[in-house]
C-alpha cells in the first residue's frame, strides 16, 4: 500500500533541542558559488494521446540539472509564475546551518505564492554524488523534479573505474489528470489514490503505452565502454525496479555515498532514493531495453503494472532492430529487494555511534479514521467506509498554518507540542496481529507533536512496519541527515535476536523499511535546525527541531 500513504499528511514528530555551547560553529563558506534561476511555469505537453498543461521549472520536463562540486555554495532563486503555491526541497542536501533552505512547506518555510520569489542558499558540505530536487507542496512533485549532480573536488578521482560517459536516469510517474485537482479529489474521497497512467524514464513512457512508440529515451553506447548511470526515483508514490536486458549493474554509490562495488541484475529504488551504477557495453551489437516496473509489497492495492521502456542501443547496431526485453522481478518480489540491500556496504569502515543516548521506537502504518462526513459515499471511501490516514506511533499529522521553523524561531506558541512519544503507547504483534476494525482499533491520534533532543545526542531509531491495513515496504527519508542502516529484518523487532553491522553499514538518507519488518538507523543529532523524516513523498511522519542558542546561527537565519 505504498502508494496510499502519499495522500495523507500524517504525524509530525518534531524533536527540538535547547542547546548551549554551539556558538563556535563555523558557517560553511563554500569553495565556489553556483547560481541558478528557477522559473516555475506551466507548459503544454502531449503524452499518452492527451494534451494538458503541467507545472515545470523553466519549461523543462524533467527539470534542469543542478551541477556543483563538493563544498560549493549553491544559490537558487525561485520565481513562481503559476497560480499554484510551491516550495523546492533539495533531497539529500544536509543543509548545514541552512535549514531555512531545506524547502518542505509549512515545516521550514511557507509556500512561495503566485508572483512571489524565494532564494535558496546552501553549501554542499562534505557531500558528493547523485541527489534530487523536487517540489514539496502537494502533488506538484509529479512533474516538478530534477537531478542534483555533485562532483568530487577538483583533482579528486572516483574510487572506481572512470566511466566513458555519464547519464542521468530519472524514474517518474505520469497522470493524465491535473495533479492539483487529482490530489484534491483523492483527499475529498478519503480513499486511495489512483495509479499513475504511465511510468516514465527521463519523462518518456516508451512503447508499451498509448501513442508512445516514439516517446522513448535512448542512450547510444560504444561497444566495450563502461558507463555511469545516475539513477533517481523521482516518482510521487511508487517504488520501482530497474534493469537493462542482458547487462549487469554494478552499484558504486547509494544516496550520494560511495559503496563497495555490488554487481546485480536489477535494482529497486523507492521515491527519493538515488543509486549510481556502472554498466559495461559487453554484449553483441543490438538494442537492449532499459525497463522500469513496479514493486508493490502491499496487498489489495491497485497500481500501474505496465513497464516504462528506454533503449540502451549499441553504435553500429542494425537500425530499427527489435529491442531485447529486460527481465524485471515480479511486482511483489521482496526477496529481490532484500538481496540487494543485504549486499550494500559503505566503501570503507565508518564511525558508527556505538554508545546510544536516546533510543526511539517508531511504528509506521496506515489507519482508518472514523467517517464524520454527512456524505460518506463521497468522503469515506477507505476500508470499512472510513478515511485513510498514515501515522507513526499511531499519531497522524496536523499541518500548521505557518512554518514550524518560523514558529520555533519567533517563539510563537500553539503551533506544536513537545510530547511525541519515544515508543508506541501500546505494544502488540505489529505485523500479524494489528487491529483493523474501525472505529475503535485503527483510530489514530492527531497532532503536530515534537520530541526534544539535545545537540550531539547519539540516536538509535527503530522503524517498525505494521499491518493495521496491510504490511508494506515504507520508504523513510530523514531531512538534514544521512544515517547508518545498522540492521533490518522481518517480523517484529526483537533486540534479543537482532544483529547489527557496526563496521561498514551503508550511509543513506532514505531507507525502505521492509514489508512486515523493521529497520534500525543510527545518527548523531549535530545539525541544528528543523529536520524530520517523511514517508513516501509529501507525507510527514517524523520531524526534528534542533533548538539551540547560537548567535552565529541566529544572525545567519
Amino acid at each position: 500500500m505504498a502508494n496510499l500513504a502519499t495522500l495523507f499528511r500524517v504525524l509530525l514528530s518534531l524533536f527540538w533541542y535547547p542547546l548551549t555551547g554551539f556558538a563556535s560553529a563555523q558557517w560553511p563558506g563554500g569553495a565556489s558559488t553556483r547560481f541558478y534561476d528557477f522559473k516555475v511555469q506551466t507548459m503544454r505537453i502531449t503524452k499518452l494521446c492527451n494534451t494538458k498543461d503541467i507545472v515545470t521549472i523553466n519549461g523543462m520536463f524533467p527539470g534542469p540539472v543542478v551541477y556543483a562540486h563538493e563544498d560549493d555554495r549553491v544559490i537558487v532563486n525561485v520565481t513562481n509564475e503559476t497560480p499554484h503555491s510551491i516550495t523546492i526541497h533539495w533531497h539529500g542536501i544536509r543543509q548545514r546551518l541552512s535549514c531555512w533552505s531545506d524547502g518542505p512547506s509549512y515545516i521550514t518555510q511557507c509556500p512561495i505564492q503566485a508572483g512571489q520569489s524565494f532564494t535558496y542558499e546552501f553549501t554542499i558540505v562534505e557531500q558528493k554524488g547523485t541527489l534530487l530536487w523536487h517540489a514539496h507542496v502537494s502533488w506538484l512533485r509529479g512533474t516538478v523534479y530534477g537531478a542534483i549532480v555533485v562532483y568530487p573536488k577538483t583533482g579528486v578521482p572516483y574510487p572506481f573505474q572512470y566511466p566513458y560517459e555519464e547519464h542521468i536516469i530519472l524514474l517518474g510517474e505520469y497522470w493524465l489528470k491535473d495533479l492539483v485537482q487529482l490530489e484534491q479529489q483523492v483527499m475529498d474521497s478519503g480513499g486511495a489514490p489512483p495509479p499513475a497512467d504511465a511510468f516514465t524514464i527521463n519523462g518518456h513512457p516508451g512503447p508499451n503505452f498509448n501513442c508512445s512508440n516514439d516517446d522513448v529515451y535512448k542512450i547510444n553506447v560504444v561497444p566495450g565502454k563502461t558507463y555511469l548511470l545516475r539513477i533517481i526515483n523521482a516518482g510521487l508514490n511508487m517504488e520501482n525496479f530497474f534493469a537493462i536486458a542482458n547487462h549487469k549493474l554494478t552499484i558504486v554509490e547509494v544516496d550520494g555515498e560511495y559503496t563497495k562495488p555490488l554487481t546485480t541484475d536489477r535494482v529497486m529504488l523507492g521515491p527519493g532514493q538515488t543509486m549510481n551504477v556502472l554498466v559495461t557495453a559487453d554484449q553483441p551489437l543490438g538494442k537492449y531495453s532499459m525497463a522500469m516496473g513496479a514493486y508493490m509489497s502491499a496487498r489489495g492495492v491497485r497500481f500501474q503494472n505496465i513497464s516504462a521502456i528506454a533503449y540502451f542501443q549499441y553504435v553500429g547496431a542494425v537500425p530499427n532492430a527489435l529491442a531485447l526485453p529486460a527481465q524485471l522481478p515480479g511486482f511483489n518480489d521482496s526477496l529481490a529487494v532484500k538481496t540487494v540491500m543485504d549486499g550494500l556496504r559503505s566503501l570503507n569502515p565508518v564511525n558508527v555511534p556505538e554508545e546510544i543516548d536516546t533510543n526511539l521506537f517508531y511504528t509506521i502504518g496506515l489507519n482508518v479514521q472514523k467517517c464524520r462526513s454527512n456524505t460518506p459515499e463521497k468522503n469515506c471511501q477507505a476500508t470499512n467506509n472510513g478515511v485513510l490516514a498514515a501515522s507513526m506511533n499511531n499519531i497522524s499529522f496536523i499541518r500548521p498554518n505557518i512554518s514550524l521553523l518560523e514558529a520555533y524561531y519567533k517563539k510563537i506558541n500553539g503551533c506544536y507540542t513537545e510530547d511525541f512519544p519515544d515508543a508506541p503507547l501500546e505494544f502488540y504483534d505489529f505485523v500479524n496481529g494489528a487491529p483493523n476494525n474501525i472505529p475503535n482499533d485503527t483510530q489514530a491520534l492527531n497532532g503536530t507533536r515534537t520530541k526534544v533532543l539535545e545537540y550531539g545526542t547519539r540516536v538509535q531509531l527503530i522503524l517498525q512496519d505494521t499491518g493495521t491495513i496491510s504490511t508494506e515496504n515504507h520508504p523513510i527519508h530523514l531531512h538534514g541527515f544521512s544515517f547508518y542502516v545498522v540492521g533490518y529484518g522481518t517480523g517484529n523487532y526483537d533486540n534479543r535476536t537482532a544483529t547489527f553491522n557496526l563496521v561498514d553499514p551503508p550511509y543513506m538518507n532514505t531507507i525502505g523499511v521492509p514489508v512486515g519488518g523493521w529497520a534500525v538507523i543510527r545518527f548523531i543529532a549535530d545539525n541544528p535546525g528543523l529536520v524530520y523524516a517523511l514517508s513516501l513523498g509529501s507525507t510527514y511522519v517524523m520531524g526534528i527541531v534542533y533548538g539551540f542558542h547560537s548567535e552565529e546561527w541566529a544572525r545567519r537565519a
